[in-house]
């Protein structure tokens, strides 16, 4: 019995060593170890071409494996590889495509942006929401976001000694910069549209133009109040230029990332405020509106004051028998409707009615910017019969309607306001 038990745990250890031996062919496929018959695997020639088969096929999948891996690294180090705008800047700048005045002027307004994105953040906590206490040029109540906002960009753009005139939409006249300070540009800008929706915290935004101030300048001489309003009138002259003479344009948007559209007259760009960093990087390279969208930016709460061309058009959007009526989408911020637009497709419109006959948006400020970006990506600008961009301005603070969007949806709104 004992002998037995000791037999019996002696052939493990057995089997093992057979197993394990350089010399397999010692053991056949039926070996008996005292008493006890063991089985060793074999394999037929056809099952065994199989697992030669499966074998190969499991290595070559991990080469191929380990080969892309290879590949794909150089990408994945690039994947932390960001341009800063102002290393595009000086990019535009070496290409000959912007000058130096230029790469100041727009490094200015891009720190004014900053600045203007933190206080709108901060609205809130700081008691910058609600109303001022005056009214601007307009006769529009100020909001206190506006006048700071204001205060902001003129600062920055006076700093950077390279603008001879600034003129703002909050301001009654465009104003000279001091001789010391002054430069060759002309900046025209909007501190902060929709600032309306501020205390609701929706999106806002800046707008800017940038043209080239004419022969002769327009410089104040402090010393000199008594010919201050013949300089006023001349900066009037000198600012009152169309859309198609614009330089440069583009818009800052403050909403739940802040976004630096841009246009120099090759594209349009966008870049994003990365707060780590605290700087903007290209997110948004050489933007094309779509040719068409299905999407439209009107405020239909004026419907009953429109012409019948245009009701007629808003109706022909809204049709379900066409199988694919449009989807309406208004914000009531220039900067976010159009911003959507430029991306998406479609079309946005501040038409006139019979309360405000030439709509409500300033030509120099907001309608000719949005349509010269319009234009270098793919898309149309239009006050309803003509170019934006070719209006001649008879003042600064002069309004137009607009309509600008996607080609073919500014093409066909042109139609129906054509019809008599």
């Amino acid at each position: 019995m004992a002998a037995t038990a000791l037999a019996q745990a002696a052939a493990p250890a057995a089997l093992t060593s057979s197993l394990c031996s350089s010399q397999p062919k010692a053991l056949s496929s039926t070996a008996s170890l005292t008493g006890i018959k063991v089985t060793a695997p074999t394999f037929s020639k056809s099952k065994q071409a199989r697992r030669n088969q499966i074998i190969a096929s499991a290595n070559a999948k991990a080469a191929a494996a380990v080969s892309a891996e290879t590949k794909a690294a150089p990408k994945a180090t690039n994947q932390y590889a960001i341009q800063a705008f102002t290393n595009w800047l000086l990019l535009q700048e070496q290409a000959g495509v912007i000058d130096n005045e230029m790469t100041i002027v727009l490094s200015s307004i891009s720190l004014a942006c900053k600045q203007i994105a933190s206080l709108v953040t901060r609205a809130g906590i700081s008691n910058l929401t609600g109303v001022q206490g005056a009214q601007n040029v307009q006769g529009e109540d100020q909001k206190k976001l506006d006048v700071v906002s204001n205060e902001v960009f003129a600062h920055c753009l006076r700093a950077s000694g390279r603008t001879g005139i600034i003129a703002s939409e909050e301001e009654d006249t465009p104003i000279a910069v001091e001789e010391s300070y002054s430069g060759n540009y002309i900046v025209v800008f909007d501190p902060l549209d929709g600032s309306s929706n501020i205390d609701a915290a929706v999106s806002t935004g800046s707008i800017f133009g940038i043209y080239r101030e004419p022969e002769g300048g327009c410089l104040i001489d402090l010393e000199e109040d008594a010919t201050l309003d013949q300089i006023q009138a001349t900066c009037v002259t000198n600012v009152c230029q169309p859309g198609k003479n614009l330089l440069a344009a583009g818009y800052c948007m403050y909403s739940s990332s802040t976004i630096l559209v841009l246009t120099i007259g090759t594209g349009v760009f966008g870049f994003t405020l990365d707060p780590m960093y605290g700087e903007f990087v290209l997110t948004h390279a050489d933007i094309k509106i779509p040719k068409s969208g299905k999407i439209y930016s009107f405020n239909e709460g004026n419907y009953d004051m429109w012409t019948p061309q245009l009701k007629k058009y808003i109706d022909s959007l809204k049709d379900a028998s066409s199988g694919k009526p449009y989807s309406a989408r208004y914000i009531g911020s220039l900067v976010g409707d159009f911003h959507r637009t430029l991306l998406y497709g479609g079309i946005y419109g501040y038409p006139p009615d019979s309360k405000n006959a030439t709509g409500k948006l300033r030509l120099l400020y907001e309608c000719a910017p949005m349509s010269f970006l319009a234009e270098q990506a793919g898309g149309k600008g239009s006050d309803g019969f003509r170019r934006v961009m070719d209006i001649m301005p008879e003042q600064v603070h002069q309004r137009v309607p607009l309509f600008v969007g996607s080609p073919d949806e500014v093409e066909k709104l042109e139609k129906y306001l054509a019809e008599k």
